[in-house]
């Protein structure tokens, strides 16, 4: 981490020049105004080729063990950052083999030359794959959310959360059991778990790595925060508001007797963990500067 990587990771999160036809960078589906989630059920690649899963948002992304959906390997933001860049089942920015191209590209602008020799002296300022993924890596760890209604609480203000946000957290954390598997300061415990026994040709989720059919249907639990921006919902999309989402844990054993108050107010809970800050804050934002040069 260094203020010249995460300036430079500022950059490219922005820059479509890491998709083979220049149409889609990482803000493309992680926008800033989603908590940097994107609203669709799933987004199409550079070729149409439709989208398998939901775009998760990036809030405290930084603090997670596993990332991904269903993919217990990859366990740093380096490493994940090949998925949407290299990655074929999808294709996404469709750049598998074409590594060099983006090298290419990055340093036909003299401004990157310039930021790459700032960020990395260690290696001159190489160009290339992992030093790309090293400072996007940079700017996604800035992405920091621990202002909201339920953090101002817990510091003592006791009028930071609404009734209804009171009630749904003495059920989040008591008789909904929610914690159990969205426990911990982003709301995960970075597990993969099951909420419905799949059906055929469904998506295996942590079955399709692991090869082992108790697998099929485990999903990496989603963390919370700023999740009420982040809409639609489950690992496929299915679920388009909050109550939606929680109805369909209704499939969970110890939701199955909550009233449609209790979920009201669970849903009120949930909406207490926007940071609004996350979603205006300008260093998140694409960057209209670089080099003291306007963009």
């Amino acid at each position: 981490m260094s203020a010249a990587k995460v300036e430079l990771g500022r950059r490219l999160f922005y820059e479509a020049d890491l998709s083979i036809d220049g149409t889609m960078s990482c803000g493309t589906c992680h926008s800033q105004k989603h908590a940097f989630a994107d609203d669709n059920r799933t987004r199409p690649g550079v070729y149409g080729d439709p989208g398998r899963r939901n775009v998760p948002g990036l809030a405290n992304v930084g603090y997670a063990a596993r990332l991904t959906w269903a993919d217990p390997r990859l366990t740093s933001l380096e490493l994940q950052v090949a998925v949407p860049v290299l990655g074929e089942h999808p294709v996404e920015m469709g750049m598998k083999g074409k590594e060099a191209e983006i090298a290419r590209r990055l340093a036909s602008d003299s401004c990157y030359i310039r930021m790459f020799q700032t960020a990395f002296p260690e290696v001159n300022g190489a160009i290339d794959m992992t030093t790309v993924a090293k400072a996007l890596a940079a700017f996604e760890r800035t992405m920091l959310a621990f202002d909201t209604p339920f953090d101002r609480s817990r510091r003592g203000r006791a009028d930071a959360m609404i009734p209804a946000a009171r009630r749904g957290a003495e059920l989040f954390f008591g008789r909904a059991d929610c914690a159990s598997c969205h426990g911990g300061p982003n709301f995960t415990d970075d597990g993969f778990h099951a909420l419905e026994v799949p059906t055929r040709g469904t998506d295996r989720g942590l079955g399709e790595v692991t090869g082992i059919a108790s697998d099929d249907g485990k999903f990496r639990t989603p963390g919370l925060r700023n999740v009420a921006l982040t809409a639609p919902y489950m690992h496929d999309g299915e679920s388009p508001t909050l109550i939606d989402a929680v109805r369909h844990h209704r499939t969970v054993a110890s939701i199955e007797r909550l009233s449609e108050p209790d979920i009201a107010d669970l849903v009120a809970f949930l909406r207490a963990l926007t940071d609004q800050r996350f979603i205006t804050d300008p260093q998140f934002a694409l960057p209209m500067k670089a080099c003291g040069k306007k963009l």
